[in-house]
């Protein structure tokens, strides 16, 4: 489970500003950044000596490692590390559109939505029908199954409010996600090779398969550059399913109380619909217009190619280094086993949706 993006408290000295300078929030966040540099750092030497391993498996299995064997991280450390987990991987996704095209990232989000969509609905499918065998709660099925079939602890925070979840069922579908997107990372790539999936088969597979945007660019970096850029344009436009899975949810709620108070539902109003958009998708679609006008020259792909992997790399330091073993052993078995179910009910659907609409 990945650190907050709450600030610490600084107090409140007289005449003090409520929020914190930019100079104050850069020497908060610099320890937990060094900490996720520095296992980066690692990482990408172990990558180097290995590169079937690649750069971000070992960043994650260092980081928890250290946060297990050796301390959690501390108070001190949390700021940065959220700061590397959060907006450092936005970033990094946002300078992957400057190695590609307008027209690029549409022919691959038009032929991916077959599968997208379709894994989508067998997903929620599952998750609703799976999830009531298993006597799992309607709210936290829901988050599972949301989590699962879109975009990890995004969608789930972007459905929480909307459904009226209690924070204890938020806590379990993110620790119940995080478990399989680990698995997923480390899984995934064997999994390619041994189906012999070409770069832009692999990336349509962890774009739609895998639900966190870190574990999706994580599992296609791993597989190939090339499938790093496919699974991002995927992930990205599996990301907006966010919109039409709220405002459903928030429909079929609308006749439900929310809470003991008798609170009515979440209502969505445009401006709330717009902000479900995340704002490194904009980026994102800016840098690959930038792109396609010719101002990237060809010989600066290497180099940004190489940026944007340390600083996923960077990231998923950060994401292992905040890791808590002991509250995913707190999740308990029935929502584990609804994690499970999912994941390798998505895992074969797009897998199967990818055979039939594009033969691989």
């Amino acid at each position: 489970m990945t650190a907050t993006n709450e600030e610490p408290s600084l107090g409140h000295a007289a005449g003090a500003s409520a929020h914190p300078s930019l100079p104050e929030r850069a020497r908060t966040a610099l320890p937990g950044l060094t900490a996720s540099v520095a296992v980066a750092v690692i990482a990408t030497g172990i990558g180097r000596l290995w590169p079937i391993l690649g750069s971000a498996v070992p960043a994650v299995v260092l980081g928890v490692v250290v946060a297990t064997l050796v301390a959690p991280p501390s108070h001190r450390l949390r700021p940065g590390l959220s700061y590397a987990a959060g907006p450092v991987l936005q970033v990094a996704i946002v300078v992957l559109g400057l190695r590609l095209s307008l027209r690029q990232v549409a022919q691959v989000g038009g032929r991916s939505l077959p599968v997208m969509v379709g894994t989508l609905v067998v997903c929620l499918t599952v998750a609703h029908l799976a999830g009531r065998r298993l006597r799992v709660a309607r709210d936290l099925r829901i988050l599972v199954g949301s989590g699962t079939g879109i975009c990890g602890a995004s969608a789930i925070a972007a459905v929480a409010p909307v459904i009226g979840a209690v924070g204890a069922d938020v806590a379990y579908a993110i620790s119940t996600i995080f478990v399989f997107n680990i698995v997923a990372v480390i899984v995934f790539p064997i999994l390619g090779h041994a189906l012999g999936l070409s770069q832009q088969a692999f990336g349509l597979f962890a774009g739609t398969a895998v639900n966190d945007t870190s574990s999706v660019v994580a599992a296609a970096t791993t597989y190939g550059a090339s499938a790093a850029d496919h699974a991002v344009v995927v992930k990205l436009v599996r990301t907006l399913m966010i919109i039409p899975i709220v405002i459903g949810l928030a429909a079929l709620s609308g006749r439900r109380q929310r809470g003991a108070a008798g609170r009515p539902a979440l209502r969505l109003t445009p401006r709330r619909v717009v902000r479900l958009v995340p704002w490194f998708l904009i980026g994102f679609l800016v840098a690959a217009a930038v792109n396609t006008t010719g101002a990237v020259p060809a010989r600066a792909d290497a180099p940004i190619g190489e940026a944007s992997t340390f600083l996923i790399t960077v990231a998923l330091a950060a994401i292992g280094l905040t890791t808590d073993l002991g509250a995913l052993r707190r999740t308990g078995f029935r929502p584990l086993v609804l994690g499970a179910l999912l994941w390798a009910t998505v895992t074969v659907a797009s897998l199967g949706l990818q055979l039939v609409t594009t033969g691989w």
